[in-house]
């Protein structure tokens, strides 16, 4: 039973999968064991591996060097969100509420962090990144939760001299709601209420 041990603990690794979930998982895969089934599956992990990465300019999941939205020469490339996730982009293109470009973070700052972890994140890069470019406007785009707040207090801080306008989301997002169960409509009027922070 090693072999299904080993699926089970690797599928225990994914963000919210726990031990019922993940033996759930690879029962059904060896129940589908019909070769066709567990192909596709192998075969889309493959490509995955092989072919997607993180974009060298904003850190959004990519296909090549640079993702779709930094090679889109009609995004608006002088204005920035600023978002934790890769995740949360998805829910903001779907609101069809902006149309600028985007830089994740990797993570947000927790209070409890120490220097070597808060370096983890992108932050050293978007500093260069804008002293490079010609920007309108910076979003700050976090989830509304203590973790998002300290890290938009620290981006702001960080960024304030650079004199370049800076504005968070309205509040149509709720207090310990994450940006990526946001549903599109609830995005287009957190992008519309922004304020200049």
């Amino acid at each position: 039973m090693t072999p299904i041990k080993e699926l089970i603990d690797q599928f225990q690794k994914l963000p919210s999968v726990g031990p019922k979930t993940a033996r759930r998982f690879v029962y059904f895969l060896i129940h589908k064991n019909d070769g066709r089934y567990l192909n596709n599956f192998e075969n889309a992990l493959r490509e995955v591996k092989e072919k997607i990465g993180i974009c060298k300019k904003c850190f959004n999941i990519a296909e090549g060097e640079l993702c779709s939205i930094c090679n889109d020469q009609e995004r608006d490339h002088q204005t920035i969100c600023i978002v934790e996730e890769a995740l949360d982009i998805l829910p903001i293109e779907e609101s069809l509420g902006f149309n600028g470009v985007y830089h994740v973070l990797g993570g947000a700052v927790n209070p409890t962090m120490d220097e070597n972890t808060l370096q983890d994140l992108h932050i050293k890069e978007l500093v260069d990144r804008i002293k490079v470019a010609t920007l309108k406007e910076i979003i700050i785009a976090f989830n509304h939760s203590t973790e998002g707040e300290a890290t938009a207090l620290y981006i702001i801080k960080l960024l304030s001299p650079l004199k370049i306008k800076i504005s968070r989301l309205g509040r149509g997002l709720p207090t310990g709601g994450d940006i990526e169960y946001a549903d599109p409509e609830t995005l287009k009027g957190a992008f519309a209420g922004r304020r200049t922070v």
